[in-house]
């Protein structure tokens, strides 16, 4: 299916105006990043890379999408013979899924023509802005939850499709499984799921329900145990399955003091191993007041898939530089807004986690023009992604939630802190004249030469 009407009217108005004016072939770069972090995030993540880049390649004019825009006038017929052969042949570098990123990370350059960058901003920032918002939370709840693992179950609390990006995100993040089956297909994400309130109130008895359930799939399954009353619908689990069971599920009431009650009556009765799972629109607040519970895993689904609170990064995408000309090696200039509030730092950028001798991080130092000097602890964050309009970048989920593991480990203590906080890194900004100073989407510049 093609994406290219994933995109906002005025994408296509500007490069029909460019193109009429003879600067639709100019050379320019585009950075994706975020003037501020939402109120109180300590960090944000990098999620969606991989979906964007299926997006590029998805990116194409069929007859059906060019005879849509000429009908209604949005475009004309010498757009629509660029658009009918179009396909990104530019570079683009940026952030590896799993990254953490801070206020002025460059999470994102796309090098082109002016058409050919300016058409991919609104799928571009679709998809980052809600992939990253669901690893933000995700990553919080992950953090909360420790050893114990969390569930996705959020599917129908987001549009369909967005619901299997938001599991995707989530296992980024170290979400263990997914309710989600098409998560499961396209993405290979374990999938879980057992039976609802509704199985149970579907026969006479909770017995029945039980039974069914177990002989269906067997005395490992998870039984949801507060349709009626929990401790007898314990009882009834364990006798069934001779002290079997998998697992319980309570989805009601005082977690905390429900899951105290059910470990001691399944110690009890002899059921050590039944494990104890916890659902009911948990976010990162409920999850740390839980750590001390005798609960084994979490599902998660309202809050996680809504960005718990801030659905969207606030990620922008924002010309920063172009060529001083028509022709075509004509050197790149830097630009940018100086809006008050929206103000853009133009030109190339290379990041660097600057860390110290115990490799914890220190600060995100954005070098402008040239890549900031490495003193051999630190790690430069950009990495190929396209080159020449060839896909580059390989990683796979896997790969990503390792990067998350690594590049939060590696931030100071107080990241992981879900009390509202100030960014965990400072941003500074190396220009080339070796100026230090700090991003000016923060706090006011204190000027440091090195």
């Amino acid at each position: 299916m093609t994406t290219a009407l994933l995109t906002d009217h005025y994408e296509l108005t500007m490069v029909q105006a460019a193109l009429d004016a003879g600067t639709a072939n100019r050379r320019s770069l585009f950075d994706l990043f975020t003037r501020r972090l939402p109120e109180g995030r300590r960090y944000g993540v990098v999620a969606g890379l991989g979906r964007a880049l299926d997006a590029i390649d998805a990116f194409r004019f069929g007859d059906a999408e060019l005879g849509f825009l000429l009908e209604r006038g949005i475009i004309r017929e010498n757009l629509a013979d660029w658009l009918s052969d179009f396909r990104f042949t530019g570079d683009i570098w940026g952030y590896p899924e799993g990254e953490v990123y801070f206020p002025g990370s460059p999470v994102l350059s796309v090098e082109g023509t002016f058409a050919e960058a300016c058409i991919l901003e609104t799928v571009l920032l679709s998809i980052y802005n809600h992939d990253s918002a669901i690893a933000a939370a995700g990553s919080r709840m992950t953090a909360m939850a420790g050893e114990r693992s969390c569930a996705e179950m959020g599917s129908r609390r987001a549009g369909e499709w967005a619901a299997v990006a938001a599991a995707r995100a989530a296992y980024i993040t170290g979400f263990a499984s997914t309710s989600n089956l098409e998560a499961g297909r396209t993405y290979g994400i374990p999938t879980i799921g057992t039976a609802a309130h509704s199985f149970t109130l579907l026969h006479d008895t909770e017995e029945e329900a039980f039974s069914a359930q177990i002989d269906s799939l067997g005395e490992d399954t998870t039984l949801l145990v507060d349709t009626y009353d929990v401790e007898a619908a314990i009882r009834k689990g364990i006798e069934l399955t001779g002290g079997r069971l998998g697992a319980i599920r309570l989805d009601s009431g005082d977690l905390a003091i429900m899951a105290r009650q059910a470990r001691d009556l399944l110690d009890d009765l002899g059921a050590t191993h039944t494990r104890i799972m916890v659902t009911s629109d948990l976010d990162e607040w409920q999850i740390a007041l839980l750590q001390g519970a005798p609960v084994d895993g979490y599902g998660v689904g309202t809050s996680l898939v809504t960005g718990s609170g801030h659905p969207t990064c606030g990620f922008v995408y924002k010309l920063v530089a172009r060529a001083s000309s028509d022709e075509p090696d004509a050197a790149l200039i830097s630009v940018g807004k100086r809006s008050k509030g929206k103000n853009t730092l133009g030109g190339r950028k290379f990041a660097m986690r600057r860390r110290g001798e115990d490799g914890r991080a220190e600060s995100e130092v954005i070098g402008l023009g040239a890549p900031p000097a490495n003193d051999g602890n630190d790690r430069d964050l950009l990495i190929p992604i396209v080159t020449g309009g060839e896909r580059v970048y390989s990683a796979t989920l896997e790969d990503a939630r390792r990067r998350h593991i690594d590049s939060l480990a590696e931030l100071p203590l107080a990241a992981r802190r879900i009390s509202k906080g100030d960014p965990a890194l400072e941003t500074l900004i190396l220009d080339e004249t070796g100026t230090l100073t700090t991003n000016p989407y923060q706090a006011a510049p204190v000027v440091t030469n090195i």
